[in-house]
């Protein structure tokens, strides 16, 4: 069953985030120039600038410098980016893209996102492989395998560092915080939080990317960084993520290679839960992911060439999505052979078709089992309770948010003899009774969490 389109952060119906966002920035600019007028009237009738000078004729210093500095104010408004961002260019030639539905990538457009860009993550690393080895050598007080032989894992994600605008996003990002490390804790998975731009450049879905690199650096005793995104929960406490299963592979994604290889769509992977390997390919990989990232006219730039080059995606800045899509597709002989596109199990799934069948899931199925019979990840892209603006009424967002974080909940609260009254409640009641044996019981629920995973 493959869910209705969705991508990591960003609404996926017919109207993009980046079109919101445009509306009021325009709106932004307006108010700007609507001051900056008013400025310059009182200026003028103060008889600080000269009508003529105005017209490009100044009459001493003072008056060219007014003048320049309202030049300058107004290239920024239009340009609608930061003063930092005027010496970064993202070079690409986009006359030979195709807009049709059976898109063709531009070999120009491919070698111009490599070779064109100027932004990098940091300082160049060609021999990680090899660093890590070592440092793995010498400190064998950090092992890269934990009991049972797993490659050990580092479960990675965040939220901005400013409180929420909606002051019940707090308290959901609380919520799916807890569901987290509840299942880091079950299953051996260390577990970052981050609240803190590492690179402003990079805001936003990009903000991820140098998170990760620096993980990656700082953690060599990690084998697997898994990057999840806030507005995802865990709704399956029992399965585990295959790692075997990838041994060959240093990108495990969520998508369907029909939609990415044959009809080049902008939803055929889905960038909100991902592992990547801690290893040299991944980091080439990020340095030339990166470079579409850069706010300002650099993301702009690319954001057009992503949506000439991938089916149905709207007219807005460049995504890390997207980005990693046109990658795939443009570079394919260099990438292609080490990314396993995942979707016998829900890495990622779209919150809307699955929230309201938790009940009948209940009923007829039991956790481990990780796909549309029983979600692994329920992601609820679209809703952005922390924000201004989202694609679905924070009302049935907050209310879907809780059923999860309730359905998920109560897989671990059966442990201790609890489960909520209903998935729609907090409240709880006990299920058992307390035992004079509890190991025993702990023994029992373990065999069946053993028995529900195969």
């Amino acid at each position: 069953m493959r869910p209705e389109a969705t991508m990591s952060g960003l609404p996926m119906t017919r109207s993009a985030p980046g079109s919101r966002r445009n509306k009021i920035q325009k709106t932004f600019n307006n108010i700007k120039i609507t001051i900056l007028c008013g400025f310059v009237t009182i200026l003028v009738l103060r008889g600080t600038i000269g009508v003529g000078n105005l017209r490009g004729a100044a009459d001493g210093d003072s008056d060219h410098k007014v003048v320049e500095d309202i030049e300058r104010i107004l290239r920024e408004i239009r340009s609608d980016s930061d003063p930092d961002d005027s010496n970064l260019r993202f070079s690409a030639n986009v006359a030979n893209v195709s807009t049709t539905d059976n898109v063709t990538l531009s070999g120009t457009d491919a070698s111009a996102y490599t070779a064109g860009k100027r932004y990098t993550l940091g300082s160049r690393i060609s021999d990680w492989d090899l660093q890590r080895k070592q440092w793995l050598r010498q400190n064998p007080g950090f092992p890269s395998l934990i009991a049972g032989g797993k490659p050990k894992i580092l479960l990675v994600t965040g939220s901005p560092p400013n409180p929420c605008d909606n002051p019940l996003g707090d308290h959901y990002l609380l919520k799916a915080t807890k569901n987290k490390i509840d299942y880091c804790r079950l299953h051996g998975i260390e577990i970052v939080y981050n609240m803190a731009h590492l690179d402003l450049e990079l805001a936003g879905y990009w903000a991820k990317l140098p998170l990760i690199r620096r993980l990656m650096l700082s953690h060599p005793e990690v084998e697997w960084i898994w990057w999840m995104d806030s507005d995802a929960l865990f709704t399956d406490m029992t399965f585990e993520i295959p790692v075997n299963k990838y041994d060959g592979f240093n990108l495990v994604i969520h998508g369907y290679p029909d939609l990415l290889f044959e009809q080049h769509s902008w939803i055929a992977l889905n960038t909100g839960s991902f592992l990547l390997r801690n290893c040299q390919w991944s980091l080439d990989l990020l340095d030339v992911w990166a470079p579409m990232g850069p706010k300002g006219p650099v993301r702009d730039e690319a954001g057009r060439i992503l949506t000439a080059n991938l089916k149905g995606r709207p007219a807005f800045e460049a995504d890390d999505q997207s980005a990693l899509i046109y990658l795939l597709l443009s570079q394919q002989d260099k990438w292609g052979d080490k990314v396993y596109i995942e979707n016998s199990y829900y890495l990622h799934g779209f919150w809307a078709g699955l929230v309201d069948k938790y009940e009948e899931m209940m009923e007829k199925h039991h956790p481990g089992l990780g796909d549309e019979r029983w979600p692994f990840v329920t992601h609820f892209v679209g809703c952005k309770p922390c924000g201004s603006y989202g694609d679905y009424p924070v009302e049935r967002c907050i209310s879907s948010m809780e059923r999860a974080f309730n359905f998920a909940d109560n897989q671990v609260l059966q442990m201790y003899g609890f489960s909520h009254r209903g998935l729609s409640s907090p409240k709880i009641k006990r299920i058992r009774n307390e035992t004079a044996t509890p190991l025993e019981v702990k023994e029992q629920l373990s065999f069946q969490a053993r028995i529900s995973s195969r």
